[in-house]
C-alpha cells in the first residue's frame, strides 16, 4: 500500500470512527429533564434494552432508556457485528488458499491485508450504528439517558444527578468478559472482545485461552488471517454443549487450517521475556512454556450488576452473579423486570431480544408471557458453523424422553457437493413413535441460517412428517432437511403397511 493509500485509508477510518461515536455516544448530548413517572425505565441500550425501548414507545409510553457507556452495547461495539465482519474477511483469505478445490488457480501471492480488515469492521460497525442511533432513538420517542443508574427506591433511579420515577423498570445490562485469574495475566496483557477490535497489526501468535464458541470463532479467524494460532482448553472436550460428532468435525476442520486446539491443559502463569508473553502450560503432569504476541481470553461471562445498589429494592442474585428471575423475568421486586445475559443462563442477542418482548408484554400489557415457552436456537459460527435448537440425544435420555434421530450427511446433499462443502450433517430427533421434533444440530458451512427451519417447525407445532411437504429450492444445502423429513417417512413405511400398499396397487 502507498504512502497515499495508507492516508486515505487512515482518514476514512477516522471518519468512520467519529461516526459510531457520533451514534453511540455524542459529545454533545444532553439528558432529558424527566418528568411524571415513566411506563418504563430501561437500565443497559444494548439489544435487549433497544428492542424494548422501541416496542414500549411504540405502544405509546413513556420511556426512560439509560446506557453508561455506548448504545448498541456489546452487540454492537465490540461482540457480534465486529467478530462476524472480521470471519467474513478471514474466510476470504481461506477460500483464496482452497482455491484448487473450486477448479481456480491459488493466487501467487496471498498477502493480508490486517489493518484494511479492521478498517472494514470499523466501517461495518459505524453503518449498523444508524439504525439505532441516540437521535433516532429520541426521535422515536424514548427519552435517552447517558450515565450510570443507581436504584433508590422501589419506583426511582438516579442517573446523572437527576431522579427518574417509573412504575416498571427493566434491567438489560448484559455481561462482561470473565477473565481468569492466571498470575501475570494483567501485567502481561491481553486481549478480550472489549479491545481485540482496536489492533491494527495481526499478532503474529495468538494463544486463546477457552474452548467455547467465542474462543473457537475468534481462534479460526485470526489463524486465517495468517496468525499462530493455539486453543488452551482445560477441559477434555471443547465446545462442551455440542454433540461430539459436531465437535469432531470442527477439529478436522481446525487441524486443516493449522490451529493446536491442546485439552485437558491448564496455563499456570504468564510472565514477559524480550518482548514476549511467556505462557507456562500444564496438562496432567506434563509442563511446558509456549511463547506468544497475543492473548485472547475471556472464558465465560460476568453479569454487570454492580452499582446498581440491587439489594435497596429486593433483588437478588445467584452464585454466577446472574439476577434471580421467575418465568416471567420478574425479579424478587414486583415491578422490576430483567432480560438478556444479565439473568439468563444463554449469552446471545437473539435471546436477549426475545427475552425483552417478554418483558414489554409483561409489564406494561400484563400479558403472562413465559420464558420456558421459548424455542432458543444457537449458532457457533466457525466454519463448518455449528447450530443446535432444542434438545441433543444426552438431554433427552437424561429427561428420560424416549428419542430417534435421522441423520443426513452433506456429502449426499448436490448443493453441498457443488459448493465443495459436503463436511457436515444435518440431524433431527423426533420423540419415539411420533414425528414431534425434539431438536436438531446442523453442521454446515450455512448452519446458521439452516435451522431457523427446524425452529419454525418446532414453534409452530409442525411435526417432522409434514417437513417432507415443504418443497426446498433446488439445489440448496437446506435440502438435508426435507430428506430428513423422508428418512422418517420411510419409516412408516413397515411390513404390513407395504403389502397393503401392494395389494391395492395390484387391484
Amino acid at each position: 500500500m502507498s504512502t497515499l493509500d495508507e492516508a486515505s485509508a487512515n482518514v476514512s477510518a477516522d471518519a468512520d470512527e467519529c461516526e459510531h461515536v457520533a451514534n453511540t455516544r455524542p459529545s454533545d448530548w444532553r439528558n432529558p429533564q424527566p418528568g411524571g413517572p415513566y411506563h418504563l425505565a430501561i437500565i443497559g441500550a444494548g439489544p435487549a434494552g433497544i428492542v424494548a425501548a422501541k416496542l414500549a414507545a411504540s405502544f405509546g409510553a413513556r420511556v426512560a432508556l439509560i446506557e453508561r457507556h455506548a448504545i448498541g452495547g456489546v452487540n454492537l461495539n465490540t461482540g457480534s457485528v465486529p467478530s462476524k465482519t472480521l470471519i467474513r474477511t478471514s474466510r476470504i483469505y481461506a477460500d483464496m488458499r482452497d482455491a484448487q478445490h473450486y477448479g481456480a488457480s491459488v493466487p501467487d501471492d496471498i498477502d493480508v491485508d490486517f489493518a484494511a480488515a479492521m478498517a472494514r469492521v470499523r466501517r461495518v460497525r459505524a453503518r449498523l450504528g444508524r439504525n439505532d442511533s441516540a437521535r433516532g432513538l429520541a426521535a422515536a420517542g424514548v427519552d435517552v439517558y447517558f450515565g450510570e443508574a443507581r436504584f433508590v427506591t422501589g419506583d426511582a433511579l438516579t442517573v446523572d444527578g437527576r431522579t427518574l420515577a417509573f412504575r416498571k423498570a427493566l434491567i438489560a445490562t448484559g455481561a462482561r468478559p470473565h477473565i481468569p485469574n492466571i498470575p501475570g495475566l494483567a501485567d502481561a496483557g491481553y486481549l478480550t472482545n472489549e479491545n481485540v477490535f482496536d489492533l491494527t497489526e495481526l499478532p503474529r501468535r495468538v494463544l486463546v485461552i477457552g474452548g467455547g464458541p467465542l474462543g473457537c470463532e475468534q481462534a479460526q479467524a485470526f489463524c486465517r488471517l495468517g496468525a499462530q494460532t493455539t486453543i488452551v482448553q482445560n477441559r477434555p472436550l471443547f465446545l462442551g454443549q455440542e454433540e461430539r460428532d459436531a465437535a469432531q468435525i470442527l477439529s478436522e476442520a481446525f487441524a486443516r487450517d493449522g490451529i493446536e486446539v491442546r485439552l485437558n491443559t491448564t496455563a499456570l502463569a504468564v510472565r514477559m521475556a524480550a518482548g514476549t508473553k511467556l505462557v507456562d502450560l500444564v496438562s496432567d503432569d506434563y509442563r511446558n512454556t509456549v511463547g506468544v504476541d497475543a492473548i485472547l481470553t475471556g472464558a465465560g461471562r460476568t453479569p454487570n450488576v454492580e452499582g446498581l445498589d440491587l439489594a435497596a429494592v429486593g433483588i437478588d442474585c445467584d452464585a454466577g452473579g446472574r439476577i434471580r428471575v421467575d418465568d416471567f423475568l420478574r425479579t424478587g421486586n414486583a415491578n422490576i423486570y430483567a432480560a438478556g445475559d444479565v439473568c439468563l443462563e444463554s449469552s446471545f442477542v437473539d435471546t436477549a431480544t426475545a427475552s425483552a418482548r417478554i418483558v414489554v408484554q409483561n409489564a406494561l400489557l400484563r400479558r403472562g408471557q413465559r420464558w420456558s415457552a421459548v424455542v432458543i436456537p444457537s449458532c457457533t459460527y466457525t466454519d463448518p458453523e455449528i447450530a443446535r435448537v432444542g434438545l441433543s440425544v444426552r438431554e433427552a435420555n437424561r429427561l428420560g424422553i424416549p428419542v430417534k434421530t435421522f441423520t443426513i450427511p452433506m456429502h449426499e446433499i448436490d448443493r453441498a457437493i457443488t459448493d465443495s462443502e459436503s463436511a457436515g450433517f444435518v440431524k433431527v430427533h423426533v420423540q419415539g413413535r411420533t414425528d414431534r421434533i425434539l431438536g436438531a444440530t446442523i453442521v454446515a458451512r450455512h448452519a446458521g441460517d439452516m435451522i431457523n427451519e427446524i425452529t419454525l417447525a418446532m414453534v409452530a407445532g409442525i411435526g417432522l412428517r409434514k417437513l417432507s411437504r415443504v418443497l426446498h429450492a433446488y439445489p440448496t444445502q437446506a435440502e438435508a432437511i426435507r430428506q430428513a423429513a423422508d428418512a422418517y417417512n420411510r419409516t412408516r413405511l413397515t411390513p404390513r403397511v407395504r403389502a397393503r400398499l401392494r395389494r391395492w396397487i395390484e387391484s
